[in-house]
């Protein structure tokens, strides 16, 4: 374990410590009212009905909770989460149909492709695998109209993926956007996790959206606005934490997650100090901030701490948390999250029928 994690603190000190190559971030459609303060043309609206009135809010297309407001105790919480965000066609057709092209946010290789609208909530999607800071980061571009790229073609900032569409759940011609979202990829045995916790057929093997966990990539462009030079690893470290949980330690390694992200991991102080479990950090919307080592020895994932809240804590965690105040539990659909993030279901051997 100790040569493991010495190698471990070194690659991250390197990654840390180097000047990585600037992310080159570019939006991927037309329009940049994003950054000229005109939230309401950069995103698309989404129809909302709440307490009898009828209202096509802006911020409904914007990243995180921001969807299904529901009263409590005189207070309104938008409870659903975005993912992503939704940006607002600049050109249309005389029938209404978007005509913007769709264009890769950086350096990549186009990775997947689900072309058959039907499959995915997404419609017809892709995604791009973007390499930062010797991590794989990935970019998905979902309710295309047209995909014109292939799994395996490399990309440069800028490149022509498909054109803007409105395929997908719940989107028509008047609504169509595209929906993009910068994630982390959870496990590299989604398929087996999906057999255990969900089941169904899955069409899009490790990405499927499930395993694509966001961060929030308006603020992301933003921050690289202001400073082209910021890494990625800075980005996710500057995120609010909302809650942590400790996992045991299976094995002498770290998690592979945090083995494909070393900047994330933080190892003992001193590589001789026993490693019973690691305390991850999760952003409110549930994606990961950091991974620490830890001696707290515990037999099942806990939650070690959370943001306090008059509230129940399941409205302001997608559902992955409930409790209130500073008690708080992991609900089923948190535990398999944690699961999902740790490889803790069951993966067959080389020598296992799948």
């Amino acid at each position: 374990m100790i040569r493991a994690l010495a190698r471990l603190a070194a690659l991250a000190t390197t990654l840390v410590g180097a000047s990585a190559h600037p992310l080159g971030l570019r939006l991927p459609t037309e329009n940049h009212h994003l950054f000229t303060g005109e939230s309401d043309r950069f995103y698309m609206y989404v129809d909302r009905t709440f307490e009898g009135e009828t209202t096509k809010p802006w911020e409904g297309g914007a990243f995180g909770y921001t969807r299904t407001p529901i009263r409590l105790n005189g207070e309104v919480l938008l409870t659903k989460f975005h993912e992503g965000i939704d940006i607002a066609p600049i050109k249309r057709d005389r029938a209404g149909n978007p005509l913007d092209l769709i264009t890769s946010i950086a350096d990549g290789t186009v990775v997947h492709t689900s072309p058959v609208a039907g499959r995915s909530n997404y419609g017809k999607y892709l995604v791009v695998e973007h390499r930062w800071e010797d991590s794989s980061i990935y970019s998905l571009y979902a309710h295309l109209a047209e995909i014109t790229c292939k799994p395996g073609d490399p990309v440069k900032t800028g490149s022509v993926l498909g054109r803007m569409g409105y395929t997908g759940a719940g989107i028509n011609r008047t609504r169509a956007h595209l929906h993009l979202e910068v994630a982390f990829l959870m496990s590299r045995h989604y398929e087996h996790w999906q057999k255990t916790f969900v089941g169904g057929t899955n069409y899009h093997g490790a990405f499927n959206g499930i395993n694509l966990s966001g961060i929030d990539v308006a603020k992301l462009f933003l921050a690289h606005k202001e400073n082209p030079q910021i890494k990625f690893s800075e980005f996710v470290a500057s995120t609010p934490a909302h809650f942590k949980v400790a996992v045991p330690a299976k094995s002498s390694e770290p998690p592979d997650f945090a083995k494909r992200h070393p900047w994330i991991l933080t190892p003992p102080a001193d590589p001789s100090t026993p490693i019973h479990s690691w305390e991850i950090t999760f952003s409110a919307t549930g994606h990961p901030i950091a991974f620490t080592a830890s001696e707290r020895q515990i037999t099942a994932p806990t939650i070690t701490q959370i943001r306090p809240t008059e509230h129940n804590h399941r409205h302001l965690t997608r559902g992955l948390v409930t409790g209130t105040g500073n008690q708080a539990s992991l609900t089923p659909s948190g535990k398999q999250l944690v699961a999902l993030l740790t490889d803790d279901f069951p993966i067959p051997t080389a020598t296992e029928t799948p």
